[in-house]
């Protein structure tokens, strides 16, 4: 009778055949993938005179500017990123343990940063422009320069700021091909050269089409480098739409059209790697050795990995620090202080708690896999393939909605106003971090789940655990490292977050990041240095701990027989 009166309350408590643990993982999974439920329908409603204004005059540009916004920034990240990770992966040169990690250093430098210095540099009244001048008196009709504020000039600067994820995939995916494939191409007579070109870079496809897929999405999601040379993108105009015409319908049309954008992407990503699979014929492979390159060949290796890590994140800093040391002393006040503050607690506080979230969507769907489950999961993990603009609008809107239908019912039967209780608040900005950046986490924490054993969760239970009890004693101390990993992939990327932190932001509440948007904005680009060089310094540790840390991982990974 007890097990009879324990099986109804299971059925109690059961809706769809989940258990109260999986509804659980399903709402939060939805409630997550909100914003981009609420873009699309938004977008379903019928066109008004804004959309039909901007279908007839700037339409055709954001497309065709989006378009090859995307294709530049994913070729230029695939000829920087893979001949560097080819180098320092399976080749031995004078400085390969230093570039192994400093090729990641662009990482911590947000986009609009590196767009801002280098228009310092390069513009007219720059040092470079102002040199030639003085040294082959030209006069200013005289010469002719590459204009940075432009679209190639965009291409270049996104470039060299996303390569390092095409170069951390690719270094991963070569450091794994097996010794016997190379071992064979080199007896059938194969150079390195054709080594590369036939063998590594064919096995090494579908991490590559995964790399450049991100980068892709990263140059659409652009908005302050793109805003700043005047190019216009489906970003720039949804905030124009925003703010300058105040028509959400018509600015979640647009934000639509950008989604289709990134679902063609991710399409076309899962479509290349189901047909690119390669695999080892034995049950082990051997790694192999790294080939020495000395004398001339070494200087060009090193020359090679040097330049993008110079043009990346060296000359940018040092630009950055030239600036900052002439300006700090007005610009670090006492204002400079709450902004690094907010900076640092919103990246810190929206890295935890989207590690929390990560952890229950990823030990959920292990526990439960439930079609229901699986789907709801993948709906969240689509954030990051979706830009910050468009997540902001969806976070808005129906926040907004919700604020307006309490107060009017605390107006009612109250007499009172509740004002903005979810849009405009801390709130609003941090759940937009977490249905954006949620999928980093949860990938990173999914790829260490599917490591551990389900054996090793039967012998847990086994001995009396409970799933809670698996999770605190067996799983996150294996999951350390994929932890880490997470945790410092989502704090760097929401302390370089610019566009959702433009639209959600509390009244008076400003981050570093919103500062050097403001002051660069206003071409103060010397004032702005102190705002971007605090973001790109609390960006450089954690970027080398998490160099550090996949390192690790791969060394543990690969002491596994």
């Amino acid at each position: 009778m007890p097990a009879a009166g324990r099986r109804a309350r299971r059925r109690q408590g059961r809706w769809l055949g989940l258990d109260l643990g999986s509804l659980l993982v399903v709402g939060a999974a939805f409630c997550l993938a909100l914003p981009v439920l609420t873009v699309v329908l938004t977008a379903l409603q019928p066109a008004g005179p804004v959309w039909r204004h901007l279908a007839e005059t700037v339409l055709a540009d954001y497309l065709i500017n989006s378009l090859l916004l995307m294709l530049g920034v994913g070729a230029g990240a695939l000829l920087v990123g893979v001949p560097a990770a080819w180098l320092v992966s399976l080749h031995e040169f004078p400085g390969r343990r230093w570039f192994e990690w400093a090729l990641l250093l662009p990482m911590a430098v947000p986009a609009y940063i590196i767009a801002y210095t280098y228009t310092g540099l390069l513009d007219y009244a720059g040092p470079l422009q102002s040199l030639l001048r003085e040294q082959f008196h030209w006069s200013r009709q005289g010469y002719w320069f590459p204009e940075v504020r432009s679209l190639p000039g965009a291409i270049i600067m996104l470039a060299l700021v996303l390569y390092p994820y095409v170069y951390l995939l690719a270094r991963a995916a070569f450091l794994d091909q097996s010794v016997a494939v190379s071992e064979v191409s080199r007896t059938l007579g194969a150079g390195p050269w054709r080594r590369f070109v036939a063998v590594s870079l064919p096995m090494a496809r579908p991490a590559l089409i995964a790399g450049v897929s991100l980068v892709q999405m990263e140059a659409l999601a652009d908005y302050g480098t793109v805003q700043y040379f005047g190019v216009g993108t489906f970003t720039t105009g949804i905030f124009r739409v925003w703010y300058g015409m105040n028509d959400a319908a018509a600015a979640a049309q647009l934000a639509a059209q950008l989604l289709l954008f990134v679902f063609a992407l991710l399409v076309f990503e899962r479509a290349s790697r189901r047909r690119a699979r390669f695999h080892h014929a034995g049950n082990r492979h051997y790694r192999a050795r790294r080939q020495p390159l000395s004398g001339r060949a070494g200087a060009l290796a090193g020359v090679a990995c040097l330049i993008p890590l110079l043009l990346g994140f060296v000359i940018p800093a040092a630009q950055l620090a030239v600036w900052a040391l002439r300006t700090a002393p007005q610009m670090i006040d006492g204002r400079f202080w709450p902004l690094l503050a907010h900076s640092l607690l919103l990246a810190s506080g929206a890295a935890l708690l989207i590690l929390a979230l990560a952890l229950l969507l990823g030990y959920g769907l292990r526990l439960r896999p439930h079609p229901l489950v699986r789907l709801a999961v993948r709906a969240a993990g689509l954030g990051y393939a979706v830009p910050g603009t468009v997540v902001a609008i969806g976070v808005l809107l129906p926040f907004a909605a919700i604020d307006r239908r309490v107060d009017e019912w605390a107006r009612g039967w109250l007499g009172i106003s509740t004002g903005l209780l979810l849009s405009g608040t801390v709130v609003a900005l941090l759940f937009a971090y977490c249905a954006r950046f949620l999928p980093v986490a949860l990938q990173s924490v999914e790829a260490g789940l599917s490591r551990i054993r389900p054996s090793m969760d039967d012998a847990a239970r086994a001995l009396g655990s409970s799933p809670k009890g698996v999770l605190g004693r067996v799983h996150l101390p294996m999951l350390r490292g994929s932890l880490w990993v997470a945790l410092l992939l989502v704090f760097v990327d929401v302390l370089k977050e610019l566009p959702a932190t433009l639209i959600l932001r509390p009244f008076n509440f400003n981050t570093l990041a919103v500062r050097t948007y403001e002051l660069a904005s206003d071409e103060r680009l010397a004032d702005s240095a102190s705002f971007a060089l605090a973001i790109v310094l609390a960006g450089i540790g954690p970027v080398i701990l998490l160099s550090r840390a996949i390192s690790r991982a791969k060394s543990d990974h690969d002491a596994v027989p």
